[in-house]
């Protein structure tokens, strides 16, 4: 019996397998930092199926080594029409440091979740080495590292403002965002030979061109932007660039911006609208394999792989807005969701995979209940300019109804071949938490609460306040925290009418733009009244492309350009994460101290008075040994 892999399934990544398909040469070359996984949930396959449905010949370089004499790079030769780069899944440089700057010892891209696989900096060093190696060969680079990078940025890891990707990549064209369809666009005009001019027309595409050259008025408007010679010297000038960045990305009907750097000017083009239901389904139906390539067989799992091979993304795009996160940067604010038909096609190819054992990872997408989420009214949405729709309050042309959601959940519930299906995608909790009976019963959220609380939770619902004080939550564009308090009581009262003994487990961002210590301090009193000793704490990453990183960076609101206090050194960032962990003895005398500098002695007496477990109370004193 012949157990080898037919790796015509695969998209082909060596020599060998182009040779298996007949091919002489090659349409499009992608280049990704991470491992080959034939998924949807991983971008260089869905562009190279995509590309490969509209009849292009493919092949993947996967994780290349830079390091050597570059075989990786040459093995295909020169593709017919140009190399696609991107760094993966991931920015490269959040990929491979922590929050501290330290090198991760891992890489949940890579099989074994071996790290050094892929370069700092990703998609530039492949884009040189391409280059050097194919002059005349158009290079087009995209994914988040791309899209996050295409104007002056600041790179937490350099401590400094970079200029675009395109400048340091030396790319002829970059893509942003999700860009299934400017990709496609791109390679047919390069296909049928349309003119360089007709090219740069098309959505989602930022490019350079020399800073002399004239570039015609866009139909849509021109907004330029501060150069980044100017951003160098101004803070506040660079700040004031991302309100533009932000608005124009999310718009339906944006304008082109032009920003001057390194004697080029650089020209991102509006996107494209929004994907419909038929289009994004009709990407998550192409024939993926679901499997990482037969190559890493001998090599070890790859561990984002194993975290998402048994889950279902039912959505594209988010309207949280929140000021650390980039999906919204990347996917946009506009949610598109995939047909019931589609998703439960899904379910059923998953319960058929062999390891499959009849549970079902995450429902989710982007935010676990944007499910089917849109604008009442259109026409609203089109002349909106909110990077948010439920910040600082829920918009009222926004249509919250949880039922759709719901229905999934019970269509999966009853799928023979599942045992369970659980949510492990963020939760937007306040889509559904409502003082207003009629809207309650209008928009199913108590019916969605319980099934969701009873049903789809595997003992621990992770949830992410962020925070505890109003001023820092208002600058992450998230909630009061009066609606944890809420959620928690409709959690443990479901609990309780159910008889469950489950967990609510909040989680916190410490050292955010406008925190200061006495709000950690706050925050620390108010989650231990609550009965939480909570265990972890994520310190604030500035990542390119968020409104807190332009804080951080600048020390300036984007939007009202006021000052903004952000903690900054190792040790301010160590102290606020300090108060977390009050009930480490190493730490409550410092606790003590800095409570009483900063005049909040109140909070001494509900930090480090606690009462002991009662093994401690009787367990009786030992006696020391000198």
């Amino acid at each position: 019996m012949n157990d080898r892999p037919d790796l015509l399934k695969w998209l082909p990544i060596t020599r060998k397998e182009v040779e298996l398909r007949g091919w002489d040469q090659l349409d499009v070359i992608l280049i990704t930092g991470d491992a080959y996984v034939d998924h949807p949930a991983f971008g260089a396959a869905v562009i190279g199926r995509l590309l490969e449905k509209a009849g292009y010949k493919i092949a993947l370089i996967p994780q290349p080594n830079w390091q050597d004499d570059l075989r990786d790079f040459k093995k295909f030769g020169k593709p017919r029409l140009f190399f696609g780069i991107t760094s993966g899944n991931m920015d490269s440089m959040v990929n491979h440091y922590t929050a501290n700057k330290r090198l991760r010892s891992n890489d949940a891209y890579t099989p074994g979740g071996d790290s050094g696989f892929r370069p700092d900096y990703a998609t530039s060093v492949y884009g040189k080495i391409i280059k050097q190696l194919f002059p005349d060969s158009l290079v087009v680079i995209g994914g988040v590292e791309a899209s996050l990078r295409r104007v002056t940025h600041y790179d937490y890891w350099s401590d400094q403002l970079k200029p675009s990707i395109l400048i340091d990549s030396e790319a002829d064209f970059g893509v942003y965002g999700m860009g299934d369809l400017a990709i496609i666009e791109l390679a047919n005009a390069i296909d049928q030979g349309r003119s360089i001019e007709k090219i740069k027309s098309i959505p989602q595409l930022f490019y350079a061109v020399d800073k002399n050259e004239l570039v015609p008025i866009h139909p849509a408007g021109d907004i330029r932007l501060a150069d980044h010679a100017t951003c160098l010297n101004d803070k506040k000038a660079y700040a004031a660039n991302f309100r533009h960045i932000e608005q124009e990305s999310n718009k339906h009907q944006a304008a082109r911006l032009l920003q001057d750097a390194g004697g080029k000017t650089i020209v991102i083009n509006p996107p494209y609208p929004t994907f419909s239901e038929k289009q994004l389904d009709a990407s998550f139906d192409l024939p993926y394999t679901r499997t990482p390539h037969p190559k890493y067989n001998k090599r070890g799992t790859i561990p984002a792989y194993e975290m998402i091979r048994h889950s279902v993304n039912m959505h594209r795009g988010c309207f949280g807005g929140c000021s650390f996160c980039t999906i919204s940067a990347h996917q946009g604010k506009f949610v598109t969701s995939r047909s019931k038909e589609s998703i439960l096609k899904e379910v059923d190819q998953i319960t058929l995979m062999d390891d499959f054992k009849g549970y079902i990872s995450d429902l989710g997408g982007p935010s676990a209940n944007m499910y089917q989420m849109k604008g009442k009214h259109q026409p609203i949405c089109d002349s909106c300019k909110r990077p948010s729709c439920v910040f600082p309050t829920i918009c009222n042309n926004l249509d919250t109804s949880h039922k759709p959601l719901l229905d999934i959940y019970k269509s999966v519930d009853k799928h023979p071949g599942v045992k369970k299906a659980f949510v492990s995608s963020g939760l937007r909790y306040d889509l559904f938490l409502t003082d207003n009976p009629e809207k309650n019963d209008a928009m199913g959220y108590d019916e969605y609460m319980r099934q969701l609380f009873t049903r789809h939770v595997s003992g621990r619902l992770k949830v992410a306040p962020e925070h505890t004080s109003d001023q820092v939550l208002k600058t992450m564009r998230k909630p009061s925290f009066k609606l944890f308090y809420k959620l928690k009581e409709k959690f443990d009262q479901i609990n309780l009418q159910t008889g469950l003994k489950q967990q609510l487990i909040p989680y916190f961002i410490s050292s955010h733009p406008e925190s200061h210590l006495e709000d950690m301090a706050q925050l620390a009193a108010d989650t231990k009244a609550l009965g939480f000793r909570l265990e972890q704490v994520q310190d604030f990453t500035p990542t390119p492309m968020t409104v807190a990183t332009v804080m951080y960076y600048s020390g300036f609101d984007p939007y009202t350009l006021k000052p903004v206090f952000t903690a900054r050194t190792k040790p301010e960032k160590t102290a606020q994460q300090k108060f977390f962990f009050w009930y480490k003895r190493e730490n409550q005398s410092w606790i003590q101290q800095k409570l009483t500098q900063i005049g909040r002695e109140d909070l001494i007496q509900k930090l480090l008075s606690f009462e002991k477990p009662n093994h401690e109370k009787t367990r009786p004193k030992r006696k020391s040994v000198r």
